[in-house]
């Protein structure tokens, strides 16, 4: 049957579903790439027991990582941060110039200086990486994340977009110099490359289905170019040049030359440090009909060597730090996230910071529920510190040696970019402090009322006096957690895209994780998989902090998760080892009291964060610890560490004082 005829009776099909009741099984949910490179799995739409949704690569892995899709299209790097998936054996594969994967530039590639990469796929940034080598890396070339549209205007003089999937494909022979990434990979190894790969979580495979997903994938290939007329309709471009594309630019199955080829990239990217340690990648057969051809990804390696590998600094995988999480004894955590403190801060040094928290304003709109500190707009109790109030705050601080004022509050709808710029530049003309300032929640808030994109915000906040982001605000940067926590707040890619910019822009930040909301394991790797996704494209982290939610005296209808000590030890130690590019941990005693402090310097924690002078959000939820600096210096002595000052970079500032 052809498929105009098959779409047909596939609406007649709907049609008579609509008229039945909803039968008690879910769909299979199914998440397709939006490019035309992968139009042929457009077929799978033709499986009445398939929920078929496409969307960016990016995107996809996404919902794979969060359970929000069975199956999925992803990216080949994607597959192998998880480490835990299941390739079908199916992909996305080129056998030389692929003409949707491209390095496009006004000037030849030895002079570009910044690169915009297109942020829906981190397989061509890693391939580029490496296209580039040490060269690239000692010419200190810059990548700037962004979306495609913003990437390709940005190309000029000495910065270059790379694009994919579509807009690649549009784009193609409109500049001067163009660089086609699977055409020079193939030059360099005489291999295919492999873009992407079906992925699909074990748990829901299911035999008696294998096959006839199998078959629909066949179907796809088969009649690849009716898809590519059906793509270029909807693109309004030529229907030839699409058909020729995807008869000429990309074979479909994951043969043994394609699964060599993913391979050799896989084992190249672990090597430069772009792509965690990997086991490799098997697919199940084409003809598999039972689930015993199913691979069990946990036996290929022991959780004695995922701990090895972690304390020494390699990195792991999802899939490796969800079986730490769930396997790993108390004792192997402190072990293993102890001695990699150890590597990274040797001398058994712990630093902390004299700064000061000032809330400026209660005055919020978000309403989270999980916040006893907010006043709604309007209400009795809502407050706007003046200036005055808050140049008293700072000279208590700056008497008592403190450098650094922590400037945080509520959402308040009346207060765009003058007020913040007004403020700064009182602030940091009259003291001399760094100003550590705004949760991303803040930075797009004043963005809305204030009519400006984040970079314009932040362009003027650190002209203003801005030194330095905080990394409030995280909570869990998963989506379906956040709309069930604080539904009004940013989406967790919007959050990271502050910190994005912020880095780019030139200042710093910190990035943190608020847990125990009845999220998952899965929930909490994922949110620091994204962090490390983020300090891997910019390096602009200097700390992890994570700390359970409170909710003792909170105005709160959530129910408490699994906050205990142990369970907190057992985050931090993990956010040590998963986060191998994040230097420092930041104990939380703040909210788990001055002991659980310092036996979180046993669990990864290298620094004992702040001397609380004032604190408003937490202490509203019930919880009242506070040190000053001996307390605190007296607390690291007595754990058996050195401490030390520091400022929000990490200079010992201790040692600067006895050296001048």
């Amino acid at each position: 049957m052809n498929y105009e005829g098959r779409e047909r009776d596939k609406q007649r099909a709907r049609a008579r579903a609509r008229s039945k009741p909803s039968g008690a099984s879910e769909k299979f949910r199914i998440c397709n790439v939006r490019y035309l490179n992968s139009v042929p799995f457009r077929s799978l739409k033709c499986l009445d027991w398939v929920d078929y949704q496409e969307c960016l690569p990016s995107e996809c892995a996404r919902r794979l990582n969060e359970g929000e899709a069975d199956l999925a299209c992803i990216p080949l790097a994607e597959f192998a941060q998880h480490g835990g998936y299941t390739s079908l054996p199916f992909g996305i594969v080129s056998h030389g110039k692929v003409d949707s994967v491209l390095l496009l530039s006004e000037q030849p590639l030895e002079e570009l200086d910044t690169i915009c990469v297109d942020s829906a796929s981190q397989t061509s940034v890693a391939l580029l990486r490496l296209l580039l080598g040490p060269q690239g890396a000692g010419r200190g070339v810059k990548f700037w994340r962004m979306g495609a549209e913003d990437a390709f205007e940005r190309i000029g003089g000495s910065v270059g977009a790379l694009l994919i999937g579509n807009s690649a494909y549009h784009a193609r022979g409109s500049l001067p110099h163009e660089l086609d990434l699977s055409q020079r990979w193939f030059e360099l190894t005489g291999l295919p490359f492999v873009f992407a790969v079906w992925a699909m979580r074990p748990e829901v495979f299911k035999e008696e289905r294998y096959l006839e997903l199998v078959s629909a994938f066949k179907d796809g290939i088969e009649n690849r170019c009716f898809f590519a007329r059906q793509w270029a309709d909807e693109e309004q471009t030529d229907r030839d040049a699409a058909v020729n594309y995807v008869e000429s630019c990309i074979s479909y199955e994951l043969d043994e030359d394609a699964l060599f080829g993913a391979k050799e990239f896989l084992k190249r990217g672990s090597a430069s440090g772009l792509l965690p340690q990997q086991y490799g990648i098997t697919c199940l057969s084409a003809e598999a009909d039972s689930s015993e051809n199913l691979p069990n990804p946990a036996a290929f390696r022991s959780l004695d060597s995922i701990l090895a590998d972690s304390s020494s600094g390699k990195r792991i995988s999802i899939s490796d730090a969800l079986r730490i999480a769930s396997e790993a004894s108390l004792a192997d955590l402190c072990m293993a996230s102890d001695e990699r403190r150890k590597a990274l801060h040797p001398g058994g040094e712990v630093s902390y910071i004299v700064d000061r928290n000032i809330n400026y304003t209660n005055v919020c709109n978000v309403y989270c529920r999980f916040c006893a500190f907010y006043s709604a707009p309007g209400k009795e109790g809502g407050y706007v510190l003046s200036k005055d109030e808050i140049g008293r705050k700072i000279e208590e601080m700056l008497s008592a040696g403190g450098i650094q004022i922590l400037l945080q509050g509520g959402l308040h709808p009346e207060l765009g970019i003058e007020y913040y710029e007004d403020l700064f530049r009182w602030m940091k003309t009259k003291y001399p402090i760094n100003l550590h300032a705004l949760s991303a929640d803040e930075i797009w808030h004043i963005a809305r009322v204030s009519d400006l994109s984040i970079d314009q915000v932040l362009t003027r906040l650190i002209s203003a006096g801005l030194g330095s982001l905080p990394g409030g605000g995280a909570e869990i940067l998963i989506d379906s957690v956040r709309r069930r926590i604080a539904r009004l707040k940013t989406t967790s890619e919007e959050w990271l895209e502050v910190h994005r910019s912020a880095h780019r822009l030139g200042i710093t930040s910190t990035c943190t994780m608020m847990f125990g909301v009845q999220e998952t394991w899965r929930d909490r790797v994922n949110h620091m998989h994204k962090l490390r996704r983020l300090q891997d494209e910019t390096g602009g982290y200097t700390a992890f902090i994570a700390w359970p939610y409170q909710e003792e005296r909170g105005a709160t209808r959530l129910r408490k998760g699994n906050t205990s000590a142990i369970e907190y030890l057992r985050v931090q130690a993990l956010g040590r080892l998963f986060l191998d590019n994040i230097a420092n941990i930041q104990s939380s005693w703040v909210t788990m009291g001055s002991g659980i402090g310092q036996l979180a310097l046993f669990f990864g924690a290298n620094d004992f964060g702040s001397v609380m002078f004032e604190e408003n959000v937490v202490s509203s939820a019930g919880t009242t610890y506070s040190m000053n600096a001996d307390s605190i210096e007296r607390h690291i002595l007595e754990a058996g560490f050195v401490p030390f000052r520091r400022d929000v970079h990490y200079n010992n500032l201790s040692a600067a004082q006895q050296s001048a």
